[in-house]
């Protein structure tokens, strides 16, 4: 079986290539968000015109972007969402709702000083990691047994 891993959260650090880089051995797809960040607020505006109103700007590119997101969790077996301690992720906890109201499996990647903040999503989630390695190891042990 190729399993579909989704993984949403934040783009300012490295997690993803090593989660990418810990996987290469493993039966895994990876898919996600565009982590361009100017190219994903900006979509609305260069697909549908200008539009001077912020409110409408975002929600145009907010909306553009969910027909991938939604899409792309909607085909995850495992949907991996990481936080950051830098900036506050709203996506990425609106992702991890979207997924479990999916009920897809849901592991959370985020440092220990931000585990109360995320007290309700850590109580969705089937597994809260630390670290990319140990997300890789939860994915050698699904995938391989």
């Amino acid at each position: 079986m190729q399993w579909a891993i989704y993984l949403s959260g934040e783009i300012h650090s490295d997690w993803r290539e090593q989660i990418r880089q810990g996987v290469k051995h493993l039966p895994v797809t990876l898919t996600g968000p565009i982590t361009d960040h100017a190219a994903s607020d900006d979509i609305g505006q260069v697909v549908l015109g200008d539009e001077p109103n912020p409110f409408w700007k975002d929600k145009c590119s907010a909306q553009i972007n969910a027909v991938r997101t939604q899409t792309l969790i909607d085909a995850a077996d495992v949907v991996v969402v990481r936080f950051g301690d830098k900036y506050k992720q709203w996506n990425a906890a609106f992702d991890a709702g979207y997924a479990a109201a999916k009920g897809k499996p849901l592991i959370t990647l985020h440092d220990e000083a931000i585990v109360h903040p995320l007290k309700e999503i850590n109580g969705a989630a089937l597994a809260s990691c630390r670290t990319a390695a140990q997300v890789v190891d939860i994915l050698e042990y699904v995938t391989q047994g």
